[in-house]
């Protein structure tokens, strides 16, 4: 233990700036970030990461070309968009609900996110949370991890430079998440649109009938249906999703290396 401590102190310069980066990817990280945590927990986490770390790589940050709190902000960011990252994919979900919700009419009904504290659609929380499930039992929190100690292959301590090539990076990646959750309720939103069709022209068929009155529980019931039918292939989707979420993390990463 004297000995671990002794490292440290000699080290304490490096082991402060893996400490930040560590806790940037914490602060909006998937299942890291998650107001269910205790912050005690999660600091300590952080900090018995950042000892492994310290004492594992060999890292030597260029303090004297550039101030000690450039360092601080610099890996701040390197951690913040790799946190980013993966939250943006799992904000697909959010998408991908909201969409749903307003084609089968829980456009209005919200619930509240425990791990954000704000009002997210009704499908788009149940929708997180299953991936959320999935990305525990494929390890994926391990996955996260693994790009944070492998960042500084691609990312040395103060190697960091915010281009504009980076800030479009992370717009297109928030495309990307939109795109993919209009892709993955296009099955439902179609569905929900042939119904449309069809009320329509029984509407016309048949003026005694209160389309408004049939109209909305019927659409509920199909989209149920079409939700419940379409639970078991959700595991490859979201499978898919997470191995897109960790090529676009080393993407960003390799963007430094070929810079």
């Amino acid at each position: 233990m004297g000995n671990i401590l002794d490292l440290l102190l000699a080290k304490y310069e490096i082991f402060l700036l893996i400490l930040i980066r560590t806790s940037g990817i914490f602060v909006v990280s998937p299942f890291f970030s998650s107001q269910n945590i205790p912050n005690i927990l999660k600091v300590g986490f952080s900090f018995m990461l950042s000892i492994l770390l310290t004492l594992s790589l060999d890292i030597e940050p260029n303090i004297v070309e550039t101030t000690f709190t450039v360092l601080v902000i610099k890996e701040l960011m390197v951690g913040l968009i790799i946190g980013f990252i993966s939250y943006a994919f799992f904000s697909t979900f959010y998408v991908m609900g909201q969409i749903i919700d307003m084609k089968i009419g829980f456009g209005m009904v919200n619930v509240i996110d425990p791990q954000h504290r704000v009002q997210v659609p009704l499908m788009g929380n149940f929708y997180y949370i299953l991936a959320f499930l999935l990305f525990l039992t494929i390890n994926g929190h391990h996955v996260i991890i693994n790009g944070l100690i492998d960042s500084y292959k691609f990312i040395s301590i103060g190697g960091f430079t915010f281009k504009l090539d980076t800030g479009f990076y992370l717009v297109d990646i928030l495309s990307k998440s939109f795109i993919t959750g209009f892709k993955l309720s296009a099955p439902i939103v179609g569905t929900i649109f042939l119904t449309d069709l069809l009320l329509g022209i029984m509407a016309r068929t048949i003026p005694q009938m209160n389309v408004f009155v049939v109209g909305l529980p019927l659409k509920i019931l199909i989209g149920l249906i079409i939700i419940g039918l379409s639970i078991p292939i959700f595991y490859s989707i979201t499978t898919g999703l997470f191995n897109n979420t960790v090529e676009e993390i080393y993407n960003f990463l390799n963007s430094f290396v070929k810079g």
